[in-house]
């Protein structure tokens, strides 16, 4: 973060300011090689469009999203009072997030514990600065003709009914979209969320990552557009699988926008 520029929110409290909105990295963002590639593309896209942001920095703590559905309420309760404990001494208003287990954790979970914030996902965001002119998919990379699908993660279409903003940032690309057989409120987890990123599967016949990278590669995409860090991971890993790595590309839809702007 530190070459980015990018202010904590301590910097800016001792410099008497305070950000338009609050970037929650996430441990994904934090952490996660691949994760962190994606975090440093929605800060520049935030920088490009001069939205004043800030980070909590080493104060961010985990949500508590995995203890929850892994069924540990107390551990859970205990790292979400402790991060609505200084998200409110810092006046926080509104965060936007990359991570969809972030984002239904803070907007949906964090209010019966005090924690009361408007919460937006990176492709809300990056839809609405769409819609106001300030990103034109202009100056960078084309994707003008590509062949592109988008895999819906769970926690921000089925959970939060998320599913146009995603799509409104592919539309402006002049790409060709291709929306998979399973898809919005039909969508198929890609196998990591309720805590299963964090274990081995039971026994099957077959991983869900697989089946769903399976649907993927029957529409021949050239790129396979993402908007969770842990989708990101499952997904990538089904590409591998079939070694396809060089024919489709797994990438937020940050990235993509990151590049499509010049930024990347």
């Amino acid at each position: 973060m530190s070459e980015l520029q990018i202010p904590t929110m301590a910097e800016l409290l001792a410099k008497g300011e305070e950000p338009e909105i609050l970037f929650w990295v996430g441990c994904a963002g934090s952490y996660d090689e691949r994760a962190q590639k994606i975090t440093r593309d929605i800060c520049k896209i935030l920088h490009h469009v001069g939205l004043k942001f800030a980070v909590l920095g080493t104060e961010e703590s985990c949500t508590g999203d995995p203890a929850k559905r892994a069924g540990n309420e107390f551990l859970f309760q205990m790292q979400a009072m402790a991060n609505i404990e200084v998200l409110n001494a810092y006046n926080i208003q509104k965060i936007v997030t990359a991570c969809p287990h972030c984002f239904n954790t803070i907007k949906n979970e964090y209010p019966g514990l005090g924690g009361n914030y408007e919460v937006i996902h990176h492709t809300q965001l990056i839809q609405q600065l769409i819609d106001e002119g300030k990103l034109r998919a202009e100056g960078g990379e084309s994707f003008k003709g590509k062949k592109i699908t988008f895999h819906d993660p769970c926690y921000l279409g089925r959970a939060n009914q998320v599913y146009e903003a995603p799509r409104k940032a592919l539309e402006v690309l002049d790409a060709q979209l291709v929306e998979l057989k399973r898809c919005k409120s039909n969508g198929l987890c890609c196998g990591a969320g309720g805590a299963q990123m964090f274990k081995e599967p039971e026994a099957g016949l077959k991983d869900i990552n697989i089946e769903r990278t399976e649907e993927i590669l029957a529409e021949n995409p050239q790129v396979v557009a993402a908007a969770c860090p842990f989708c990101m991971t499952m997904l990538s890993d089904g590409i591998k699988n079939f070694n396809k790595e060089q024919e489709v590309q797994v990438l937020d839809i940050a990235e993509i926008t990151a590049r499509a702007n010049g930024l990347s």
